[in-house]
């Protein structure tokens, strides 16, 4: 299954509802869409919506690694939402949750100070 991405851009927040696989494809088109946004926004919180995601592998750990430390770079932060419990541990493995939070529900994204 490939992957959808709807971007939904909130005040100075991108917010990422991704739908698929965040594999090789996947992340790929991941990345381009959050470099556009950060290309253009220069700094902002990029909120990934991780809850119809259903396969995340080692490059679809990567892309997200990836935009964050651009993010933090450039004085940003990322918030990831609502991975699916079989995701959950590959973010785990790859230390995510200490980099980034991980909320429940969009509207969290918005209240949470990112790391």
């Amino acid at each position: 299954m490939g992957l959808e991405i709807e971007a939904v851009p909130k005040g100075t927040s991108l917010f990422l509802r991704l739908r698929g696989d965040l594999d090789m494809e996947g992340a790929r088109l991941f990345r381009e869409a959050a470099d556009e946004w950060l290309d253009g926004a220069g700094t902002g919180k990029l909120v990934v919506n991780l809850a119809e995601v259903a396969f995340v592998d080692s490059t679809g750990v990567g892309a997200l690694l990836g935009r964050y430390r651009r993010l933090r770079a450039q004085r940003g932060s990322m918030v990831l939402v609502s991975p699916k419990p079989h995701v959950r541990p590959v973010l785990e493995m790859a230390g995510i949750p200490r980099l980034m939070p991980i909320v429940e529900h969009e509207a969290q994204a918005q209240e949470v100070d990112a790391r």
